[in-house]
């Protein structure tokens, strides 16, 4: 919260820097003789620049070097107070000091060494905000005072201020793409750990998932097995369900609010329709659960047919609902970036409406209808809430939708949940499915580029 606090004064501080210098500016183009470079928010944002952003780096980095001497300086404390300590017990008591610094839950008993070395890095904390605050502070005011010395008419300051704008952009993009890196690398170098444990064949192709490792030579029931078709078999049918649902709905309205809905209908029924979109998966997973898995439960007893508590259908019936917006807000905008003189083309030629549909808006719009079925698609199979609570978590291989399956995301969750040995078997398949999912929906997302890429026309 103090960190917030600081942040917040930087900002405010920044603001009250691009008024200063825009005031300057003006102040300058007033004088006789004095014709400026660039227009007067250009100078605000060079001050507010040099105001905000050196302090704001500072406070980063002085955070990020906190973190690594806090954890320095207690693990010297443990070592000269507790010299007996292995290498795993130093980490679990340096856990435990963090976590009573910041009022959490200890491992073990409260040790009064851990009390006391805690409270002493409690002051460490407190001494190096206040030392932070005051240096962050400090350079925002040297900065800012710098900044305004340097505003004069000659100044080039559009050009300074694009040019940070300029790095601060292509920093943005290479984190961006280095966060991407850095999930392919960790999901591939786990995966590598579980392929030395489990053939990759047999995973790939196996039939039978059943992930528990035995913990003993002498355990029974616990040889595992990591055959991921039923994974694949679960959320293939579940996503295949939502699809059907998804689309026909979505596209329908789609045409309705594009062609035929009034300018006052279209206001009021594309924000409602998009609603679905920010409803917590959650609450759909109670929907679900509460009300329509007993719905096609009871309506199947009624028809004579075995319907099971949680089944791949009321999950998919669902979360078809939630991928409705995906289609339709879509398909819409792409119906409606249409050129008219098509229709007025169409129209012209005697075609009715509903022929000018689906002759000319429709093939015209098809590389981006397609690209929002398969964005629909992607967000379908990484779903996992609508499924825990839908249709349950048993790995069945089967095709009949009135059965409980389980999908890749579900038990990606189940086998991290808990307290979990990282160089088993179990928890690394979790890793393994990550990266099987990762590229699959990066497939779906590449062919979406390449469908509008390839048949998208362009019009004048």
């Amino acid at each position: 919260m103090e960190q917030i606090t600081l942040f917040l004064l930087l900002i405010f501080m920044s603001v009250l820097a691009f008024s200063l210098g825009r005031n300057k500016a003006v102040s300058l183009s007033g004088q006789e003789n004095n014709a400026l470079h660039s227009r007067f928010p250009y100078y605000g944002l060079y001050a507010a620049l040099w105001c905000g952003l050196p302090a704001i780096i500072l406070m980063a980095v002085w955070m990020l070097g906190e973190a690594e001497i806090s954890a320095w300086i207690v693990e010297a404390q443990l070592q000269a107070l507790k010299p007996d300590l292995t290498a795993d017990e130093l980490k679990l008591r340096l856990t435990d000091v963090m976590a009573l610094s910041s009022g959490g839950i200890l491992s073990g008993e409260i040790d009064p060494v851990l009390v006391q070395i805690s409270n002493d890095l409690v002051s460490f904390r407190n001494n190096s905000f206040y030392a932070m605050a005051v240096v962050a502070v400090s350079v925002a005011v040297a900065a800012l005072a710098f900044a305004l010395k340097k505003i004069k008419p000659e100044m080039r300051a559009r050009t300074k201020v694009e040019s940070v704008i300029n790095v601060i952009m292509i920093l943005s993009s290479t984190i961006a793409i280095l966060t991407t890196i850095g999930i392919v690398l960790s999901l591939f170098f786990e995966s590598l750990l579980f392929f030395n444990k489990v053939p990759f064949w047999e995973f790939l192709f196996g039939t039978h998932w059943s992930p528990q490792t035995a913990l003993r030579a002498d355990q029974v029931g616990a040889s595992g097995s990591f055959g991921a078709i039923p994974l694949f078999a679960g959320t293939l049918l579940i996503t295949f369900i939502a699809m059907l649902v998804a689309v026909p709905v979505g596209l329908f309205a789609a045409i309705y609010m594009s062609e035929y809905a009034g300018k006052r209908f279209r206001g009021l029924a594309k924000p409602m329709l998009e609603v679905l979109a920010g409803i917590p998966t959650v609450v759909y997973g109670f929907f679900a659960a509460l009300t329509v898995a007993p719905f096609f439960r009871e309506n199947g007893t009624m028809l004579g047919l075995d319907v099971s508590s949680e089944s791949a259908l009321a999950a998919g019936v669902v979360m078809g609902i939630m991928i409705i917006p995906f289609v339709s807000s879509l398909s819409d905008d792409v119906m409606n970036s249409v050129p008219q003189s098509l229709r007025d083309g169409s129209y012209g030629m005697g075609a009715t409406k509903s022929e000018t549909i689906r002759l000319v808006i429709l093939p015209a719009a098809l590389p981006g209808i397609v690209g929002a079925i398969l964005l629909a698609m992607s967000r379908a199979i990484g779903e996992t809430m609508i499924v825990v609570m839908a249709a349950g978590l048993a790995a069945n291989l089967t095709a009949n939708p009135l059965e409980a399956v389980t999908t890749v995301t579900v038990q990606i969750v189940t086998l991290l949940v808990g307290d979990q040995e990282f160089d088993s078997a179990k928890t690394l398949a979790a890793f393994a499915l990550g990266l099987v999912l990762f590229f699959v929906t990066l497939t779906l997302n590449i062919i979406a580029l390449r469908v509008v890429r390839k048949y998208r026309e362009q019009y004048d």
